[in-house]
Order: structure tokens, then sequence, then C-alpha cells
């Protein structure tokens, strides 16, 4: 059992997803200080001075923090179109490798036609 998870954690995709998600936390984090300390007291200005933070509905004796989801949902609004515009560039440059034909060797009948066609056009 320690062999295989050996095997496991030295393979590549496992430490691709490790980095992928540390990379993916503090990403996270600088998003949701944009958010929370450049945009939403922006978007809080333009609004009339409402703090999103703030907002809340107390209902009972529970309190509904309303103003948290609307930062929330836009912190997942920024991160899926940062993810949408990361994603839509690899997709560009991986088209553009595609579409690059390789140099393809020409087929013994190519070679022959082309010997004849040049002999022809030499008047052999």
């Amino acid at each position: 059992m320690l062999k295989e998870f050996k095997e496991f954690i030295s393979k590549g995709n496992a430490l691709d997803l490790a980095i992928g998600v540390i990379i993916g936390g503090a990403f996270g984090a600088i998003v949701t200080s944009i958010v929370s300390d450049i945009l939403m007291p922006i978007i809080g200005i333009i609004m009339g001075g409402v703090d999103f933070s703030g907002l809340a509905v107390t209902v009972g004796s529970a309190e509904i923090l309303y103003g948290k989801f609307i930062q929330a949902a836009i912190n997942f609004l920024i991160i899926a179109f940062v993810l949408f515009m990361i994603i839509k560039t690899i997709n560009k440059f991986r088209t553009k490798k595609e579409e690059e034909p390789a140099p393809a060797e020409p087929s013994k009948e190519e070679v022959l036609l082309t010997e004849i066609r040049d002999l022809l056009k030499s008047g052999k």
C-alpha cells in the first residue's frame, strides 16, 4: 500500500493538482481583496454610499447577511471571467498550432508525376 501511495504521489497528475489548488487559493485571495477593497467601495459610492458588507436583514433572532452573498457572487463572476479569458487564450494558441500543417513528403506517384511534368515541359 505504501508503494502504491508513493507511485501516486510521484505521478505528475497529483503534483499538478496540488499546485493548481494552491495557486487557485492564492488567486481567490487576490480576487477577494480586489472585490472587497476596490470594487465594492466604488460600487457603494456609485449607489449612494451603500456598504454591501453591512447589508443584512434580521428575521427573528437570525441575521441574514445578504451583502456578503452579493460580494461572494461578484467574486465568483470575476474568477469565472478570468478563467474564461485564460481558457480562450489557450484554445486560441492550440488552434493556431493545429492549423499549421506539417510538410508532408510527396508520395512515389507524386514524385513520378512531377518528373513526367518536368520532362514534358522541357520537350524531351
